[in-house]
């Protein structure tokens, strides 16, 4: 009679017939082959009709159809009598206390699960479906998801008694995971739907997968249920940072008895819940888990990247923060140290290529330092797998967690910038404080340092001076400070070999460039770590008379020496380094040997940085002497275009602010009068940088008088101009010389004529007063400095691709022009000069009348610049 039937109403009559009446006389062996195997299928197909029918009928529902309402509602009343009648089968099953099979009520659960699918999908879309007139059919709603909730538990309970032993069938086998896969499918509508349901659901899921781990683990299908769990945690991590920073920027109370707090409060134990299954199943399923890696991996840096101290999270309080991370970050630590000894983690971790958006690098980071602190306590094969990258061309290619922690706090501009504080080690029972990334990463390097096993040492120093080269002086700072670390808590002997491997290194360095500064300020670090034998021992394998031994020794910080060697090195320094230097002028002063001459200067300055007032007068005179020389030879086109005369040029203005009061009064006007035509020219700034240190110390003596009168207004258009123009970088230095050079000077005239403008007068007071501009809030600074990031970046990754060539390549070019003989070079100076007091003459007068006397200086110019002009005429 049933089959026959195709009217809903007496399909669903004989279907309650069926289950209430005929059912409770079948034993539990016959109820498949005589009830289910027949009734269910035609139970689907009326479900699955009855909802296209509400599909197609839908709309046309409105408040006036009342006809429609009613069919409607009829046909929602029918889904519910179906879902009714299908729990009273479960029901019934259950009744049997003898054990339960599978293949008994095979056609049960298949049906059971596409009712539940289709119901709970119907649900959630209600909302969209209705449009509008969810209020005609709410209550039905309401109790359609009512009964199929109570449905899936009563499945699911059932479905729990049944055991699968050794002697389960394969269809048994496939019949169960069927039963996994479809409840997985359910998850992910209810999600959002009902939070107690969801999470029994993923209950039963894991329980089952684990039950029978022996016969189903081939079977499942473990990549989906991983991701599928790393998107319901992800979506719970989510929520509670948003409800977090809702009641942050809502100002509610924290108290227990809130609903937000009550909400948060659910919100956080669903999302642990998420966390301990995850884990749970990754200890279990772990050698099936090798695609799912990368899956982990990116939930891990999502989840750290949207909580604090994360530049991209969210602003939350300080409870809610601790909140979150004891009930559900705690959770998640587990799961990096389960997938520690899993190789195809270790080589998502690890890749040499990682696409990561700027939000993922800093979480990667902190990921990378978490792993370095566990490592000491896994075995060897552990280690090789973290340590020592891949070794062969078969492998996936992957870095060691060294090299991939450097070139991950490399990415980190921006939480650099910031800086951005994270948690520090806990001392001495001390309360734990904040500390900066670099702080961090620093010394839990170094803690993973003093445990590493020798074999991995290679690797190490390997990982150190590739990062110490990069041109992120940050990163090679933070590669500097490890292997100061290295160098102490190892052995003297250690010390020594490191130190003497960076002095060659700085030796065979071509020319000044980035990598030779990191070099030599880890040399200069590493110095004082030495013991005095070993610093004897350097004297006389690098020594300090030969000139080619100066490249090092203008690095090396000489008070470090005991006082009789620092003597006589700095004695050998400046004996060695003033023939390179004089004989270079004697030469006829070839730009391609000008390279020595900076390196011998380098290391007199160096010398008399050290030394200061201990240096011997005989030397003081011979330094002095030599400066004003290469005074004389400073041509302001060659600044310009060389490179090495730049450097030279940087050289004589720091070895002038050191031996200012003992330079003979001529060099000032000259050196003066070079920068006056240079520095209009938009000149290197570190020129620009040594130029003011040079300005400053000039308030420190008392100018000679006749010598005033072309130092003077030299220096007033100097620092006018240098207040006016350049950078804001190049301005904070330019005000930090000005207020230098007005503390010390004698020449308290010359101040007003340096400020030309009520702006640089405002500009220059407030600097005096210590009176900070307004600030940006944080919002601003963060948003500024993510986009600066960028910018920032592109040179650095020019610089790694070798697309800029070395900035230390001093040679000239093979096929350059003429260079100028010494007699042009002073002509060029001498018309430079002139050039240059005539226009800062022009710029006095027009700001105040010139005294009466300036006419008549003019008339006398104008007659002398008329007899060298007929004088040239006669020469031609």
């Amino acid at each position: 009679m049933y089959h026959r039937t195709s009217d809903w109403d007496e399909c669903i009559r004989v279907l309650k017939i069926l289950t209430e009446m005929f059912l409770p006389h079948l034993n539990l062996a016959d109820l498949e082959e005589e009830c289910f195997s027949k009734v269910l299928p035609k139970v689907d197909k009326v479900f699955s009709d009855l909802m296209e029918e509400i599909a197609s009928q839908i709309g046309g529902l409105t408040s006036q159809n009342t006809e429609l309402r009613a069919l409607l509602r009829n046909a929602l009343q029918m889904m519910v009598q179906v879902l009714e009648t299908l729990s009273g089968c479960v029901r019934h099953v259950c009744s049997f206390e003898e054990s339960l099979a599978l293949d008994t009520i095979r056609s049960l659960p298949s049906c059971i699960l596409k009712v539940l699918k289709n119901t709970f999908q119907y649900c959630k879309e209600s909302e969209t479906v209705y449009n509008g007139r969810l209020s005609l059919v709410v209550d039905l709603l309401q109790a359609l998801f009512k009964e199929a909730y109570s449905l899936q538990k009563g499945l699911m309970e059932l479905l729990d008694r049944i055991s699968l032993d050794s002697s389960a069938t394969e269809e048994d086998a496939c019949d169960m995971v069927i039963v996994i896969h479809s409840l997985l499918d359910i998850c992910s509508i209810i999600s959002n739907l009902d939070i107690t349901l969801h999470a029994n659901t993923w209950k039963f899921i894991i329980k089952q997968s684990i039950k029978y781990q022996g016969l189903l683990e081939e079977r499942l299908r473990h990549s989906d249920i991983v991701c599928r769990l790393c998107d319901d945690l992800l979506a719970s991590f989510h929520s509670c940072m948003e409800l977090a920073e809702q009641m942050k920027q809502s100002g509610a109370p924290e108290s227990s008895q809130s609903v937000e707090r009550k909400f948060f409060q659910k919100t956080a134990k669903m999302c642990r819940f998420f966390a301990n299954t995850l884990v749970h199943y990754i200890k279990e399923f772990k050698p099936y888990l090798s695609k799912s890696c990368g899956r982990l991996h990116h939930l891990y840096l999502q989840m750290y990247s949207k909580f604090p101290p994360s530049v991209y999270a969210p602003v939350i309080s300080d409870a809610h923060c601790n909140e979150i991370n004891s009930v559900i970050l705690v959770a998640m630590d587990p799961l990096i140290t389960h997938l520690l000894p899993f190789r195809p983690f270790a080589e998502v971790v690890l890749a040499e290529t990682q696409q990561f958006g700027p939000e993922l690098v800093f979480p990667q980071c902190l990921l990378l330092v978490n792993i370095m602190d566990k490592l000491p306590s896994l075995p060897e094969e552990v280690l090789n797998l973290w340590f020592q990258g891949s070794q062969f061309h078969e492998e996936t290619p992957r870095l060691p967690v060294f090299q991939a922690l450097f070139l991950s706090f490399q990415q980190c501009s921006t939480e650099r910038a910031v800086p951005i504080l994270v948690p520090g080690v806990m001392m001495n029972g001390q309360a734990q404080s904040q500390v900066t990334l670099h702080q961090h990463a620093c010394v839990h390097l170094s803690a993973c340092i003093a445990s590493l096993p020798p074999a991995y040492f290679p690797q190490l120093e390997h990982t150190l001076l590739t990062a110490l080269l990069c041109p992120d002086a940050q990163t090679a700072l933070l590669a500097a400070d490890a292997w100061c670390f290295l160098v102490r808590y190892g052995t003297a002997e250690l010390c020594q070999h490191h130190v003497t491997l960076v002095s060659h290194l700085i030796k065979s360095c071509p020319g000044d460039c980035y990598q030779l500064s990191q070099l030599t300020f880890l040399l200069r670090r590493m110095f004082v770590m030495m013991t005095p034998n070993h610093q004897i021992e350097f004297v006389e394998k690098f020594s300090s008379r030969e000139p080619q031994n100066l490249c090092i020794w203008q690095h090396v910080p000489l008070r470090e020496f005991a006082l009789d060697v620092r003597k006589r090195v700095e004695d050998d320094i400046v004996k060695s380094a003033i023939p390179v230097c004089t004989s270079w002028l004697d030469g006829g002063c070839k730009l391609g040997q000008l390279e020595k001459v900076n390196t011998a200067l380098s290391a007199v300055l160096s010398v008399f940085r050290d030394s200061g007032d201990a240096v011997e007068e005989a030397q003081l005179q011979a330094v002095s002497r030599l400066l004003a020389q290469l005074w004389m030879r400073m041509s302001v086109s060659q600044v310009l275009s060389q490179p090495a005369v730049q450097c030279t040029l940087r050289l004589l203005l720091l070895l002038s602010v050191i031996l200012v009061q003992s330079m003979e009064p001529q060099v000032l006007p000259q050196a003066l009068t070079c920068l006056s035509s240079l520095l209009p020219l938009k000149c290197p700034d570190d020129i620009v940088l040594a130029a003011l240190d040079f300005l400053a110390s000039l308030g420190e003596i008392f100018l000679p008088p006749e010598i005033q009168s072309q130092v003077l207004p030299k220096l007033a258009s100097l620092f006018s101009a240098l207040l006016t123009d350049g950078s804001w970088l190049l301005q904070h230095h330019t005000l930090e010389a000005f207020a230098h050079f007005v503390e010390a000077t004698n020449h308290e005239e010359v101040i007003p004529q340096c400020l030309p403008s009520e702006e640089i007068k405002t500009k220059v007071v407030n600097f005096l007063s210590k009176n900070v501009p307004l600030e940006e809030n944080r919002e601003a600074r963060l948003e500024r400095l993510k986009l600066q990031s960028s910018v920032i970046e592109r040179p650095r990754d020019r610089l790694e691709s070798g697309a800029v060539e070395a900035a230390g390549d001093l040679q000239p070019c093979p096929k350059r022009a003429r260079q100028q003989t010494s007699e042009e070079e002073q002509y060029e100076t001498s018309l430079q000069a002139a050039e240059s007091a005539l226009k800062t003459l022009q710029t006095l007068m027009a700001q105040t009348p010139p005294p009466q006397w300036v006419a008549a200086r003019l008339r006398e110019l104008e007659t002398q610049i008329t007899r060298i002009n007929a004088v040239q005429r006669t020469g031609a």
